[in-house]
């Protein structure tokens, strides 16, 4: 994994950026020591690190607007931060570049029951939504595994999912609106309260954009009333094999669980030392499906399911019997990696997505390369919709683990566009996948992109060396803009 040059005219300017942006963001909103910057200078993939030129930590939409407006009109680049848990270096820093974290954004700003929305300020915590609404029997559906840690606005920029993504969607499905402050300093809004909204589906655009386009100072997502009732099986079996004909069987049958998720062995026995709620060791895979609804639609369906493990060889069965119980279930589940954290010094979690059919196909050879590189892998996903999350097993103190890890890493990817899936369901391209986007996509398709990120950001100075394998200059594409939030394409060739 290789970043741009950092740009030394920037770096020799170091002195006179810190004093600009500290009369932009005073008190202790910019730091410069190189001590104080070091827990910035990696996310969750913390394979890779590199100390930001400088971070800077705004509390207000005119000070992100102003600090953008600053390092366009000098050059400088620009790395957005949420709370740090992306697993794919979306937050990677630039040793040239300002790091502008949202941690200050802390708030939610608007309850509104009546159209079932919740506004907030990005560096709220995925479930601090839920939390703040549950006493009145709604809840924030999107549930990362990080969902304790993670921000509302780094769950925008990668379009995050969750083990309930299965029934009520993505962040995507879910985003109503938003602030966006552009690289030039200009503040636009996009969508709202509504359900939809008319002209460009530029929310669309914006969502799972990884902080190319624009930094979200601002969030309107749609919350639900909780369920009359949910219901979680664990089901185990001898084989992945089995397990994933299963998944294949419950949606065959027309049955959308809330979730759906299966882990391997090894993942089995980490989460169950870890946690210690009762899953199945002996088994080679486990499944954890969940019923939500009325009563007697999920009583219907737990039997339903239970008549289709049968048949597929089920050896353990378990259904929650209360609350407590349902949520245990998920604890060991959403404590998988650091759980796994424990039975190895470093470890790789990947993310991609593949057709569901092609699960049994796809595990074993997952295996088989788990063998080839002589690296352990613990299998984590979410099985309803194809989102696998391998965790490949490494020491970096091992010469040579390291790229051995990054390998097997690309080749599972690589796998996956090979059965007809993509190189990531919700953890985003950064740098992590950023050099395989050539397996999925090829000139003509990365040109296209980049024109839209041309429009937003002419001068690629926002979160640069992520996402694309080649950032060709804008003039190289064809002249984009964004007007008054409006995209336009002249160049574009017509169909």
């Amino acid at each position: 994994m290789k970043m741009p040059e950092p740009d030394q005219a920037v770096l020799g300017r170091r002195g006179d950026i810190v004093r600009d942006l500290m009369a932009i963001v005073p008190g202790e909103g910019v730091i410069a020591d190189q001590r104080e910057m070091k827990p910035y200078e990696s996310d969750g993939l913390t394979a890779y690190a590199q100390v930001p030129m400088i971070v800077v930590l705004p509390e207000t939409t005119a000070q992100v607007a102003e600090v953008l407006s600053y390092c366009h009109a000098n050059g400088i680049k620009v790395v957005p931060r949420g709370s740090g848990t992306s697993l794919s270096g979306g937050a990677l820093p630039l040793a040239d570049g300002v790091l502008l974290g949202l941690g200050k954004f802390n708030r939610i700003l608007d309850i509104d029951y009546a159209n079932r929305t919740v506004t907030a300020q990005p560096g709220v915590t995925n479930l601090g939504i839920t939390h703040a609404v549950q006493e009145n029997g709604f809840y924030y559906a999107p549930d990362p595994s990080s969902q304790i840690a993670c921000s509302i606005g780094g769950n925008v920029a990668e379009n995050s999912g969750g083990v309930h993504c299965l029934k009520y969607g993505l962040t995507t499905n879910n985003l109503l609106g938003c602030e966006l402050v552009l690289m030039s300093g200009e503040i636009v809004r996009l969508g709202g309260k509504a359900m939809d909204a008319d002209g460009y589906d530029l929310l669309g655009l914006v969502t799972g954009s990884e902080g190319l386009l624009g930094i979200v100072t601002e969030v309107t997502v749609r919350i639900l009333p909780k369920p009359a009732t949910a219901k979680a099986m664990l089901l185990g079996f001898h084989s992945v094999e089995e397990a994933g004909a299963l998944v294949g069987d419950i949606i065959a049958a027309g049955v959308i669980p809330a979730g759906l998720e299966m882990m391997d062995s090894p993942a089995i026995r980490a989460a169950e030392a870890f946690v210690g709620v009762g899953y199945p060791v002996d088994c080679a895979a486990l499944l954890i499906v969940e019923l939500d609804g009325p009563e007697a639609e999920c009583d219907e369906l737990v039997d339903l399911i239970r008549i289709m493990a049968a048949a597929r060889g089920v050896t353990f069965e378990r259904v929650s019997q209360s609350e407590a119980e349902r949520q245990a279930f998920w604890a060991g589940r959403k404590a998988a990696f650091p759980a796994v954290g424990r039975i190895a010094p470093d470890y790789f979690c990947m993310d991609g997505t593949i057709p569901r059919g092609k699960l049994p196909q796809v595990l074993g050879r997952i295996s088989e390369l788990g063998t080839q590189y002589g690296l352990g892998v613990a299998n984590v996903f979410h099985a309803g919709d194809g989102n696998l999350h391998p965790l490949i097993l490494y020491d970096a103190d091992i010469p040579g683990d390291l790229e051995k890890a990054e390998a097997f890493g690309a080749d599972i990817l690589k796998l996956c566009v090979a059965v007809g899936g993509v190189l990531t369901g919700e953890h985003g391209v950064g740098v992590e996948k950023r050099d395989l986007m050539g397996e999925m996509f090829d000139e003509t398709d990365l040109a296209c992109q980049q024109r839209v990120k041309c429009a937003f950001d002419p001068g690629l100075l926002l979160n640069p060396g992520k996402v694309f394998p080649v950032l060709h200059r804008c003039a190289e594409l064809g002249r984009v803009h964004v007007h008054r939030g409006k995209l336009a394409f002249p160049d574009l060739p017509r169909f």
